[in-house]
């Protein structure tokens, strides 16, 4: 973004932004009521609501919108590791009277039958009984899942059982074995501690995806030294501090509060927030951020940020949010998930009638215990956890290195990129440049041209602008005020300063006041040649001069396109810096298309006739100007460094506005894509393998039956397994 493109953007940033001092921030995101915990599906976070309970969709228990470090455990975890540990020796004297009971003689049959029903009841009934809610629930609310399978299998299994125990006569001899008619506790009571055992398994695995908003909340300090009016301190809590405070950061301490410097000089550690290892130097006027580290210098600093709109509050709630967010993988799955499970209730029923008519005797056991297995085994609780799980992983790895994704879709979209459409100014330059010189017309001096210019800009934030009017008063220029101020967006700024109209831009805008520009054009193209920025001064209509502006270029900026390029990526600048400027950078850097002199709504029509070309287009910027572009591209990546406008219409947030990031970024989108994809297909193979086998089709050439007892093992550890797989991308 030139001098000109900010519009001058300050002057609209600063009418629909009362909040914006400058401070590097991501995106806003409506925090939640700090008074009120709001619950939510990690896989369907469409639903919301007060209190805890279970997702209607999937059966899953709503979590917290937003971790806290104050949460205690997991309150269903110890509730499940409850149930799991009171009923495991019952599940394991069910079995073992199931598998040797017929052996020992001094038990009878029926005594036996009785002693597994006492044992069962409260395996099912009470260890059992979340399964049961959860699957009525799962009927009530039509959206059949794991649990209408679960609660299937297992209550058709016990509910069988006790009828054949309770009234066995009912029963041909076809359903007798070992002197009894064949019961299926043990079926019933090890499904239910299997799949409890699963269930805790994947709660401790899940609690880890919360870990990286878990460690950005415990680096917030916990209190703050606040400085009175009357020059006292006191040590107060960070909730207690209000815009406007004054506060000492000693040596060593933490940052309490996103603010600016106005005593001292001292290097601060921003790591934590921006990923970057190199302390960065802070002297009065500089902004500083919360929970960043003080080096060996003190500072007194002033709060300009507090509460949920400190940086490292938006930076949680934009992770929290996009971990919440649905990818489209996952609404694929979502829709197999339903489809599947109505499948699965019609395989169990046909495996049912064919083995129970059909099958070698006895018939009916037979065919209870593959239906119960098919139900079992082809529980889906591995396909719905598929995309959630790394999408939970992958947004917390990302924010740890300064990289924030909006939501699920910016991961999957981000890995298609083929052409990155980047701005100048702040992304491929430091945007803090230096005066470079001015060149005046016959009837004007350096020093006058330089002080209108100034004059006209010194309310501007934009560091072009700062970088004239610093200049302006180095050399003791008085400068006045401009009345009547007017900015175009992306070519200049107007007004009157002493009475004349004044006009500082970009030849567009020379050429929008039909101000001949060609006295200066030797000059103007030396110095973009250079790399400088130039803007001509017109005054009352006439050309008075040209003041260029050099903005050096970043180091990390080198090899980020290097590495954009290794990865295939074509890379356009567009920025409305005049062509020779831009072409001077561009060489220097190995930027394969250049366009310069742009408007906002050039850009947009740039990013359009890419895409026109079947080109995946990313956009990268920093400013008001660049945010149409943002939003029309098929990914929008805005710099940490630049405004909330700009990071509104961006998926991508780079925290530390490094184009290194996005090679970073792009590469954990291919990795997490990956993942999603390795957990689909292994949720469907299994699946795909385990019904067929469940349902008995190796019998007849191989002998061989899945007993319910595997299924149910089999059914946990693919759960696991998917969870398992999506936290290996904690350590890319």
């Amino acid at each position: 973004m030139n001098h000109t493109e900010h519009a001058h953007s300050h002057a609209g940033a600063t009418h629909a932004h009362s909040h914006d001092h400058g401070a590097s921030t991501p995106a806003p995101i409506p925090a939640e009521p700090a008074t009120e915990t709001v619950f939510t599906c990690p896989m369907h976070p469409q639903i919301r609501q007060p209190v805890p309970g279970n997702c209607p969709i999937c059966g899953m228990t709503l979590e917290p919108v937003m971790p806290t470090l104050q949460e205690g455990p997991d309150p269903e975890l110890v509730d499940f590791g409850r149930r799991f540990w009171w009923t495991l020796p019952l599940t394991v004297i069910v079995t073992l009277l199931a598998m040797f009971g017929q052996h020992v003689s001094a038990i009878p049959p029926a005594a036996r039958t009785w002693a597994e029903l006492f044992l069962t009841i409260p395996v099912v009934l009470w260890a059992g009984w979340p399964f049961f809610v959860r699957g009525w629930q799962s009927v009530l609310h039509r959206s059949p899942n794991m649990w209408t399978l679960i609660a299937t299998g297992v209550g058709a299994a016990f509910l069988y059982s006790v009828v054949a125990t309770l009234v066995p006569g009912w029963f041909p001899s076809g359903f007798e074995a070992h002197g009894r008619v064949g019961v299926y506790y043990e079926a019933a009571a090890v499904i239910v501690s299997l799949t409890l055992l699963g269930q805790i398994m994947e709660l401790k695995a899940r609690s880890q995806t919360s870990a990286a908003i878990k460690a950005l909340l415990g680096l917030a300090p916990k209190t703050a030294r606040r400085i009175a009016e009357d020059g006292t301190e006191e040590d107060i809590p960070l909730s207690h501090v209000h815009i406007g405070d004054q506060l000492r950061v000693r040596p060593g301490e933490k940052v309490p509060t996103d603010g600016v410097v106005i005593e001292g000089r001292s290097s601060v550690d921003e790591s934590m927030i921006t990923g970057e290892p190199i302390p960065v130097e802070k002297t009065p006027g500089v902004k500083v951020v919360g929970a960043t580290i003080n080096g060996n210098g003190a500072l007194v600093m002033r709060a300009e940020r507090v509460g949920a709109e400190t940086m490292l509050s938006q930076i949680v709630q934009m992770v929290a949010q996009a971990q919440r967010s649905r990818a489209p993988m996952q609404r694929m799955a979502d829709v197999v998930s339903y489809w599947f499970v109505l499948a699965v209730l019609a395989i169990a029923v046909s495996t049912l009638l064919v083995w129970g008519f059909a099958g070698p005797e006895p018939r009916w056991t037979f065919a209870m215990l593959n239906a119960v297995a098919v139900l079992i085994i082809a529980c889906p609780c591995a396909l719905g956890l598929a995309t959630p799980m790394s999408i939970m992983v992958a947004t917390g790895n990302a924010a740890t290195s300064g990289i924030l994704f909006r939501d699920a879709e910016a991961i999957e979209n981000l890995r298609r990129i083929d052409t990155l459409i980047v701005d100048k100014t702040g992304t491929l330059t430091l945007g803090k440049p230096v005066f470079h010189s001015v060149v005046p017309t016959a009837g004007f001096t350096e020093d006058e041209v330089l002080r209108i210019g100034a004059t006209l800009d010194q309310g501007s934030e934009h560091p072009l602008a700062d970088a004239i009017v610093t200049e302006a008063k180095e050399r003791g220029l008085p400068l006045g005020k401009a009345q009547d101020f007017q900015s175009d967006t992306g070519i200049g700024v107007k007004g009157n300063v002493d009475g004349q109209s004044v006009a500082l831009g970009n030849t567009a805008l020379m050429t929008d006041l039909s101000v001949e520009t060609n006295a200066l054009t030797e000059a103007a193209e030396q110095r973009r040649a250079e790399g400088a920025s130039v803007m001509f001064l017109a005054v009352e209509g006439q050309l008075a001069g040209l003041i260029a502006v050099a903005d050096p270029i970043k180091e990390s900026s080198f090899e980020a396109i290097e590495q954009l390029h290794a990865a295939g990526i074509r890379v356009v600048m567009a920025t409305g810096d005049g062509l020779a400027t831009a072409q001077a950078v561009a060489k220097k850097l190995g930027i394969d298309e250049v366009h310069g002199e742009v408007r906002p709504q050039d850009k947009v029509d740039l990013v359009a006739k890419l895409q026109a070309q079947g080109r995946r287009v990313a956009m990268a910027g920093d400013g008001i100007n660049d945010a149409p572009a943002l939003a029309r591209a098929d990914v929008g990546i805005a710099m940490g460094t630049g405004t909330d406008v700009a990071m509104n219409s961006g998926q991508v947030t780079l925290v530390k506005g490094d184009l290194r990031g996005i090679a970073r970024a792009r590469e954990l989108s291919q990795a997490t894509v990956a993942n999603m994809k390795q957990n689909l297909v292994f949720a469907l193979i299994y699946n795909a393998l385990g019904v067929p086998v469940a349902a008995g089709v190796l019998y007849p050439g191989f002998g061989l039956l899945l007993s319910p007892l595997f299924a149910a093992a089999a059914m946990s550890l693919s759960s696991v397994s998917v969870v398992g797989n999506a936290l290996r991308l904690r350590r890319r």
